[in-house]
């Protein structure tokens, strides 16, 4: 009788199967469902900011303030997330990489754009009110996690989309502009949610609605809260997942 092949235990042939493979999720429906999450927190802060905090304006007022969440929550969390997975989708892994290039630039540069319009509303209200700007760890945390964004577009605008970037150059930057693209994303969902913790704090004073006492504001916002958090954590988990990420290649970046 032959001896038990490397393949083999002593009880047996070895399984072959990982255990998590009954927890594998296709990326198309994980997407549609991170899209739909998205969607929610954008719907749900724009619901926040307009039934219980007055709607919006540009006059200075605190309805200019409003803007601020919804513009923040919208492109440094929701668009930003959608920029980081646009190298997940299958369809991105053959064919030419410069249309995808162009695509994860652009969606990166709009939620920049909503990301400075916000920080436009909050300064306007700040100075239209006579409040001072900068003095709390939430504007910090902000004002550097935007700060930290242009400088991580314009360095990847140079070393992915110009022509003339070289090689070696491209794969010097790669890695770091991975690690600060995911380090952004999990500044931008802790940037909000100390934004609507402090919002809520400012906010809820008088004796009925006093945010200790958790009325309804306090805990449609503090469910905007988890779910901004969900959705960071689910796109930190997808750019982490190597099933997910695309093959790399001798030189796709040589032949553009």
């Amino acid at each position: 009788m032959a001896a038990p092949s490397d393949e083999e235990g002593a009880v047996g042939p070895r399984c072959h199967h990982r255990p998590t493979a009954m927890l594998d999720v296709p990326f198309p429906p994980f997407c549609a469902f991170l899209g739909a999450l998205g969607l929610l927190c954008v719907a749900m802060v724009g619901t926040w900011c307009q039934h219980w905090r007055g709607g919006f304006s540009l006059d200075g007022s605190s309805q200019t303030f409003n803007w601020h969440p919804v513009l923040m929550v919208t492109g440094l969390v929701v668009l930003y997330g959608a920029a980081a997975l646009v190298y997940r989708i299958p369809n991105t892994w053959s064919g030419p990489k410069l249309p995808w290039k162009v695509l994860h630039g652009g969606l990166a540069l709009g939620a920049f754009i909503l990301a400075v319009l916000g920080l436009a509303a909050v300064f306007r209200f700040h100075n239209a009110q006579g409040t001072p700007n900068m003095y709390s760890l939430h504007s910090w945390m902000g004002l550097a996690t935007v700060l930290l964004f242009s400088c991580q577009w314009a360095a990847g605008f140079g070393a992915f989309l110009l022509p003339w970037a070289p090689t070696w150059l491209r794969a010097l930057y790669k890695p770091i502009h991975v690690f600060f693209g995911s380090t952004i994303l999990v500044l931008s969902v802790a940037s909000c949610a100390s934004g609507i913790n402090e919002k809520l704090f400012f906010s809820l004073k008088n004796g009925t609605m006093q945010y200790k006492l958790l009325p309804a504001e306090a805990v449609f916002a503090n469910t905007l809260g988890l779910l901004i958090l969900l959705f960071g954590v689910l796109v930190v988990a997808a750019l982490a997942r190597p099933s997910w990420k695309r093959p790399d290649s001798d030189s796709p970046d040589s032949r553009q």
